[in-house]
């Protein structure tokens, strides 16, 4: 994916947090929707660059994360970009597994699903599958 993925030195620009963890927002290449947010470490980010799939880092499980293992919805990456600060990462991707693809545990198109509405939060995009269907 990267002509950079075998030199870590693009590594070592970045500022990482004290648990040496970065955000990374997924975002779909071709409609410029917003699809979720995870954490990467470096180990996370150079697997990224080097294989074209998402990998991210679990906090709750304390390890890595291939995007689509259990549930089949895979992040083909396009590009990795890296914001002013370099503390946040940007993956354009694409959304595999399903049409319309599916980022969400819960089943739905993105993670960003509900929004605040007269003083409460409801969700406004569909479930495209039932994750007791996706997670077996």
């Amino acid at each position: 994916m990267s002509d950079t993925a075998g030199d870590t030195d693009w590594l070592a620009q970045l500022r990482w947090d004290a648990q040496g963890l970065l955000p990374a927002i997924a975002q779909e290449a071709g409609s410029g929707d917003v699809l979720m947010l995870a954490w990467m470490n470096r180990e996370a980010l150079a697997q990224t660059a080097a294989s074209g799939r998402a990998v991210y880092f679990s906090r709750s499980r304390g390890r890595l994360w291939h995007k689509g293992e259990e549930s089949g919805h895979v992040q083909q990456v396009h590009e990795i970009r890296v914001d002013c600060d370099r503390d946040v990462v940007l993956l354009k991707v694409t959304q595999t597994g399903h049409t319309p693809g599916i980022a969400c545990h819960t089943g739905r198109h993105s993670c960003f699903f509900s929004v605040l509405k007269e003083g409460a939060w409801q969700a406004v995009d569909p479930v495209l599958k039932d994750p007791e269907h996706i997670y077996k």
